[in-house]
């Protein structure tokens, strides 16, 4: 099958290329920087284009049997994932599978998840087969806290203490290659989400256990958290993951009995324990 990759230099996209490749497909990435294509393969083309110039991704959508969409967070997502939808769309491409987020009741005011609704509403007008990917927040999100683990003995990420079911980016990768590449899941919205109900405090304490320290879960202020969210990325971006993490501490992210039975139906394997996830975390920390 031969598959264009939107999003397929960052965390989620780079693990499907591989696991796509894996598999025997042919892939297609979309860049905006041709200095990314790190990555060496006979069945992999890298195409230059941006969602934001239409004009510039003429032949990207050509003669493909898929398109995996993943949106980057951006205040023009919306208007990029339209864009993408239309282009796919008008090349005939038969197949569409979309990286979303969670639509709980609860979270729809969240910024980054109300600029989806408008690319899910777009997918399903277009006539395309579609598949839509619900993951819960990832694993290795934690990559960011690094020296704060390691160094200051914290965890910092403010989840609070509802919980939620995160997961790991090898079983989004995983369940993203299948819809794309296997038949069945046509027309239909899928979570993806871990087994585990994660807090703060959980989180903090798997740490502890794999490091052999105490690390202390430290997220609770979303004031001090936001202060210093400031100074390392873009005011409204900060503002958007604050309501998120708001959301996150009122009422978690946690899967019902019916969206474990739709994952198993396409994920088809158990999904990674964020024990196994630290301990691989850690050992390759510490290595490096």
């Amino acid at each position: 099958m031969n598959i264009l990759v939107i999003g397929g230099t960052g965390t989620v996209g780079s693990q499907l290329v591989s696991e796509l490749l894996n598999r025997k497909a042919y892939v297609r990435i979309l860049t905006r920087d041709q200095s990314k294509n790190q990555h060496k393969n006979m069945n992999l083309e890298w195409i230059q284009g941006d969602l934001e110039v239409p004009e510039s991704l003429v032949r990207t959508f050509d003669q493909l049997d898929a398109v995996f969409l993943l949106t980057g967070l951006a205040k023009t997502e919306t208007i990029q994932g339209v864009t993408a939808v239309k282009a796919a769309r008008k090349a005939g491409v038969p197949k569409i599978v979309y990286l979303s987020a969670p639509m709980n009741e609860n979270m729809l005011h969240i910024p980054h998840i109300r600029s989806k609704i408008g690319i899910e509403e777009e997918i399903k007008r277009s006539g395309m087969d579609y598949t839509i990917l619900r993951p819960n927040n990832f694993f290795q999100n934690d990559y960011l806290f690094h020296d704060a683990i390691l160094q200051d003995r914290i965890y910092p990420q403010p989840l609070g203490s509802v919980g939620l079911n995160r997961v790991d980016v090898e079983d989004i990768a995983y369940a993203a290659a299948n819809a794309l590449l296997l038949s069945g899941y046509e027309g239909k919205e899928y979570p993806i989400y871990g087994s585990e109900v994660l807090t703060g405090e959980a989180i903090a304490e798997t740490y502890s256990r794999i490091t052999g320290t105490t690390v202390r879960y430290i997220g609770d202020n979303l004031d001090e958290w936001y202060q210093q969210a400031i100074t390392i990325m873009p005011e409204w971006l900060a503002q958007d993951f604050r309501i998120m993490y708001e959301s996150f501490q009122n009422f978690g992210c946690l899967g019902t009995y019916q969206d474990f039975i739709l994952q198993k139906q396409l994920l088809l394997r158990e999904p990674k324990s964020f024990e196994v996830f630290v301990a691989e975390t850690v050992s390759r920390w510490k290595s490096e």
